[in-house]
């Protein structure tokens, strides 16, 4: 479980709660079912129809990733990388093969896999590349749906006020009564603007942080890779990889 998603989403929705109890407010009168289901699927049907079903269907996956996707720490596959290195001038090329047993990262174990089938140097890079965009044309797409669901989220809550208040307006010949319809129908509004800057944007903002850093990963083990394949010394690769390693992280290296 990511701490940060975790602690942010409960001090966000705790404080908007307890402030609107310190008022004077009761949770059974924003829990409506009407303007909830409006909202919620108004937004996943209006959010469908911009992108694709199977984008929609890996919803829980990219909240997975959200929630419980763990910090990469570039320094243990950057050391790795150098153990490689070190491996690959004392024993050659194929002395690697004993360490695709125990790599787990897909991108990762291809790249090694690569590098032992003796692919040049020029293909290597063009295909880990490649394989890089399309995981990022992948990313992009749960980002992107959540920053939708975030635009359409406060639409649908003011659709839900506004047809709140034609109904109440319509039908309400008590103006004593009329007060609190007109209270009920922003009860949509609320979850709209509620739901889209706790939830969705959040969400696609912390997939985007997940993203960056799953990027940056890629980039070390692409540029590893290459040094392996060139024979460059495992010294020298070291100093390479460093810049992918946040400078407050490069302590003792």
């Amino acid at each position: 479980m990511d701490l940060a998603s975790l602690g942010g989403l409960i001090i966000g929705l705790g404080f908007v709660i307890l402030a609107y109890l310190l008022e004077g407010g009761k949770i059974s009168a924003i829990l409506q079912l009407p303007a909830i289901m409006l909202v919620i699927g108004g937004t996943i049907g209006a959010s469908m129809i911009t992108t694709s079903f199977q984008t929609i269907r890996n919803a829980p996956s990219y909240l997975k990733i959200a929630f419980f996707g763990k910090p990469i720490d570039p320094r243990e596959t950057m050391d790795r990388i150098v153990r490689m290195a070190e491996r690959a001038r004392r024993d050659g090329i194929l002395g690697l093969e004993g360490d695709l047993k125990t790599i787990t990262n897909p991108f990762f174990r291809k790249a090694v896999q690569l590098v032992i089938d003796g692919t040049e140097t020029t293909v290597l890079r063009e295909i880990l590349e490649t394989e890089v965009n399309y995981i990022s044309e992948r990313h992009k797409k749960g980002i992107l749906l959540f920053q939708k669901m975030g635009g359409f989220s406060p639409t649908l809550g003011i659709l839900g006020t506004v047809l709140g208040l034609i109904n109440t307006l319509a039908n309400t010949e008590d103006a004593g009564q009329m007060a609190g319809h007109i209270a009920a129908a922003f009860i949509a509004t609320l979850w709209g603007v509620g739901m889209a800057n706790l939830i969705y944007l959040p969400i696609s903002d912390k997939l985007k942080y997940r993203h960056e850093e799953e990027m940056v990963m890629l980039e070390l083990i692409t540029e590893g890779a290459l040094s392996i394949q060139s024979g460059d010394n495992p010294r020298v690769i070291r100093t390479k990889l460093l810049s992918f390693v946040n400078p407050k992280l490069r302590e003792g290296e």
